[in-house]
């Protein structure tokens, strides 16, 4: 038989299921099982922890509670580890693992792969890493920046023969690349086989998503409560299997599988990765069978000779809280209620010569604010309320005055407030992101199993070659001449949003291809910006997958700074997608029978 190589995904962030793990090394018969934990905040919180304690600023839990479970089983089993696990401090990591070895006398060899910590140095170029999307230069205080490497030393550490390899800031899907590089020997120059990898780890890197977890048609999920996590089962030509672990709970299909596909891109057909630039615009989806979904047709190019950066950096500080109002009335009584307080507030820092509130952000949950315009009229009559607050300002102390003033409003506001949610607020840093690229050539990369350091140079590819042109549907010209019917978006397609910065993109799949003349022609990019025009201040642009029967919509300013620079309650946009899903669609009635 040809050979396959069984990947499964045990963490999609960091803070995912303590269980996972156990789940696919238990009932998975993976070769690998893989961790991607690193989001862009995620840096600056161990960069943190690594100022204060030198032996810190990996994700520790890694360590001491997936590997400490099954790390033995690995062992026993043939199981090679691969995790981003490394943060800001890999070596600190490894040895971590090489105690854990020792006390469960193990002989495992540890490799890691890093030099992306860019932290510190001061021959950086500067003046030529200004912002990708603002143009804005690089700010002198940073709390982390890290160069996104690729899937290449990751391979070069398993050819060394470790058995587990922890990195820092690589691309998420290098995490499994780097064992298809290794297992099937592909070259740098092997650009299809190399896309085909990244969409493979693209699908499964963020764990459950792909099987069950977020899904649109979430109903038919068997059981959340042992939600599966996904196992990609991948042959040498690079197209791969999506499957789930025996007599676990999620599932794999085509909406599950093609869902995730979409999930935060821009551009398909210009997907661009430290190890080949992909397009994804052509990818076929097909069901071969019960919970399993076969993936085939991405194709690469050469991926450019620089790297994209992630630095971190606090803007001012920041309060978050909500409180609660019940009884009639109640989204009013919040609005007055809310309002009166920060005009209050507003009132003393005049009056004491305090700068102003740099951003205000009030939202009523439980009465479709975020919905707009599109609210319904029965959630603002509804009887009960959290009213979420944000302040944004450079001075803790006139923010701390702030949080602690809230509270007159118990005795002094509307009837009905009764509850602070999580208690009194402190003020924290507000933390953005800058988004940059740096030359390959200025990034040492270091591989390193045990104590050997097997690798420690640039890794430098060709600089990239144009993308191949836009994509639209061929599609029939839409039929007005039949009997309409008026039905929801979700009724037609599956959809899922995500977050890039203060960008989001929502995903639409189409559930029949009869569907798409009608989603092309109605779905368009104005009628989406349009929708969401309470809530995005940039420009929408979509883009067309034919290959999966597929829209992606990239919306430019949409998420009030995005990640934890925004004041938003959804700051990553995850409720876009379920918005736009009640969105009317006019199409054949006949379509629709059965």
């Amino acid at each position: 038989m040809a050979k396959t190589v069984r990947i499964g995904c045990a963490a999609g962030f960091y803070g995912d299921s303590q269980l996972s793990a156990r789940q696919l090394v238990d009932k998975g018969d993976i070769d690998y099982l893989v961790f991607d934990y690193l989001a862009e905040i995620t840096m600056a919180i161990l960069a943190k922890a690594r100022q204060k304690n030198d032996d810190l600023g990996y994700a520790i839990d890694f360590v001491t509670v997936a590997m400490a479970d099954v790390l033995a089983d690995c062992a026993a089993k043939g199981i090679k580890v691969v995790a981003n696990a490394g943060g800001v401090n890999v070596p600190a990591c490894i040895a971590a693992l090489q105690q854990l070895c020792e006390q469960q006398g193990l002989n495992l060899k540890i490799g890691g792969v890093y030099g992306d910590n860019l932290l510190g140095r001061e021959d950086l170029p500067v003046a030529a890493m200004t912002e990708n999307q603002t143009g804005d230069p690089l700010p002198d205080k940073l709390a982390s920046i890290n160069a996104y490497l690729g899937a290449q030393p990751i391979a070069d550490a398993l050819a060394a023969g470790a058995d587990v390899v922890v990195t820092g800031r690589v691309v998420d899907s290098a995490v499994m690349l780097g064992p298809l590089i290794h297992e099937f020997g592909w070259q740098t120059s092997d650009y299809d086989l190399l896309a085909q990898g990244s969409l493979c780890g693209h699908v499964i890197e963020c764990g459950a998503q792909c099987t069950g977890g977020n899904y649109t048609d979430w109903h038919t999920v068997p059981d959340f409560a042992d939600i599966s996590y996904p196992i990609a089962e991948v042959s040498a030509d690079g197209s791969f299997v999506i499957g789930i672990p025996r007599d676990s709970g999620g599932l794999a299909t085509i909406g599950s599988v093609g869902e995730q596909i979409l999930y935060e891109i821009a551009d398909p057909g210009n997907y661009l990765l430290p190890d080949v630039a992909c397009d994804f615009s052509n990818v076929q989806l097909e069901q071969i069978g019960d919970n399993l979904v076969k993936v085939s047709g991405a194709r690469g190019r050469a991926p450019g000779d620089r790297y994209k950066v992630c630095a971190t950096w606090r803007d001012g500080f920041q309060i978050k809280g909500c409180v609660m109002i019940g009884g009639l009335r109640a989204r009013d009584k919040a609005e007055t209620a809310m309002e009166a307080w920060v005009q209050r507030v507003r009132s003393y820092y005049e009056a004491q010569g305090i700068e102003d509130f740099r951003a205000v952000d009030l939202e009523y949950l439980g009465a479709e604010h975020t919905f707009g315009p599109h609210a319904s009229e029965a959630a603002r009559a509804t009887r009960e309320v959290t009213a979420k607050f944000g302040l944004h300002h450079d001075d803790p102390a006139a923010l701390q005055f702030a949080a602690n003033e809230m509270v007159y409003l118990g005795t002094s506001g509307v009837p009905g407030f009764y509850g602070l949610g999580g208690g009194r607020v402190r003020p924290g840093g507000l933390m953005r992101v800058h988004s940059t690229m740096i030359d390959k050539e200025l990034v040492t990369v270091v591989v390193q199993v045990g104590t050997e350091t097997i690798v420690n140079q640039p890794y430098t590819t060709p600089a990239t070659s144009e993308p191949r042109g836009r994509y639209k549907m061929a599609l029939d010209d839409v039929d007005s001449s039949q009997a309409m019917a008026t039905v929801l978006l979700e009724q037609l397609a599956y959809a899922r949003s995500g977050d890039k910065g203060n960008n989001a993109n929502i995903g639409v799949l189409s559930r029949e291809r009869a569907y798409l003349p009608y989603l092309q022609s109605q779905l368009t990019a104005q009628a989406v910006a349009e929708y969401f025009a309470h809530l995005v201040h940039g420009e929408v642009e979509r883009f067309e997958l034919p290959g999966m029967g597929a829209f992606n919509f990239f919306m430019t300013e949409a998420l009030g700074g995005g990640g934890a620079a925004s004041l938003r309650t959804d700051a990553q946009g995850k409720s876009l997608a379920q918005q736009l899903l009640s969105i009317e669609i006019q199409i054949p009635a006949a379509l629709l029978v059965g």
